[in-house]
């Protein structure tokens, strides 16, 4: 663990750029002129609102490049975040600075998520941690999320990425696979959402989420019969438009910021089975988009971060669909 002096000095070097300078003194213009008509001085304009926030090129500390997307001291919690689309998320929320718990079914973390947490623990001057949590159980997660904010009297906002999938006809659906997707895919979302926000209301630090849908919730995929995953992803989609409209001033007139995330065909370990039980799967996807490829975890790294920081102070409801124009034909 670093030192908050040693963290503070990484965060800086991060986004530090050299110094501008501008002048407040008056300057002459043409000097030609000014020097027929010395009345001609012309005095430079005040500085720019840009201008102002830059240092005093006299001082010794050095500005921040972006400082709209720092996420330093905040605190989230990252549901999913065992493997997969949640732990590249939580990795670029440490890489800002943040406190990231990442929340999943599975016993302990695997070596990937291991490996990750100790490269991150010596690079930068935030955390990653780990908790056993089946998002399908709400008291599991109010007592997990309570015991977060309270170590840190915080809760600055969550990626609620857990999702399971199932590829099956409608006609041979069976009906506990169904209701299992659905609290999984739906109701681990919305009881994470609420606990979160509790603690947010409780620390008063209001924040934002993230809410991962899937382009699967706006259309259905060639190839794939999953009509539970895509309607549980439409569902969360409907949610985040909910939860913004309920959550818009709850904070003492501030908002806590609920926006969905609907990415398109991913290279996960949930897509490679997909391709391992049909062959076939890969091709038809890739020429479904119109960029003729599938994505990868890290190309979803800076919407994550946008809609998590202060660069999307104004965004709310929103569904912000990254999916290789796969909707948009």
């Amino acid at each position: 663990m670093l030192s908050p002096s040693s963290s503070a000095k990484r965060s800086r070097s991060r986004f530090a750029i050299p110094a501008v300078a501008y002048s407040a003194t008056p300057v002459k213009l043409f000097a030609n002129i000014s020097e027929k008509h010395p009345s001609a001085t012309v005095t430079q304009k005040a500085p720019s609102a840009i201008a102002q926030r830059l240092p005093d090129p006299k001082s010794t500390e050095r500005t921040q490049r972006f400082r709209e997307f720092e996420l330093d001291g905040r605190v989230y919690v990252v549901t999913g975040g065992a493997q997969g689309l949640g732990l590249g998320l939580a990795e670029a929320v440490v890489e800002a600075g943040g406190h990231v718990y990442c929340l999943d079914v599975q016993g302990k973390p695997n070596e990937t998520f291991l490996d990750t947490q100790q490269r991150l623990a010596q690079c930068y001057g935030a955390t990653l941690h780990y908790r056993q949590v089946d998002v399908q159980h709400a008291e599991q997660l109010e007592t997990v999320i309570s015991a977060i904010g309270e170590k840190h009297s915080r809760m600055d906002g969550l990626i609620a990425a857990a999702a399971i999938q199932r590829v099956e006809p409608a006609l041979t659906y069976p009906p506990e696979q169904m209701t299992k997707m659905m609290n999984v895919n739906y109701g681990g979302v919305y009881y994470s959402a609420v606990a979160c926000a509790r603690q947010m209301i409780k620390y008063k630090t209001a924040g934002s989420m993230l809410l991962v849908g899937s382009m699967s919730g706006l259309n259905a995929n060639k190839g794939l019969t999953s009509s539970v995953y895509n309607s549980s992803k439409a569902a969360v989609i409907q949610l985040g438009r909910s939860l913004a409209m309920e959550w818009g001033q709850i904070i003492d007139g501030k908002a806590i910021r609920v926006n969905v995330l609907s990415p398109g065909n991913i290279m996960t370990p949930m897509v490679e089975q997909n391709f391992k039980d049909d062959p076939s799967l890969k091709e038809t996807w890739e020429r479904a988009n119109m960029m003729g490829r599938l994505s990868e975890v890290r190309e979803y790294r800076g919407a994550a971060l946008f809609m998590l920081s202060d660069a999307s102070s104004f965004m709310t409801g929103s569904n912000l669909v990254i999916d290789g124009g796969y909707t948009a034909w």
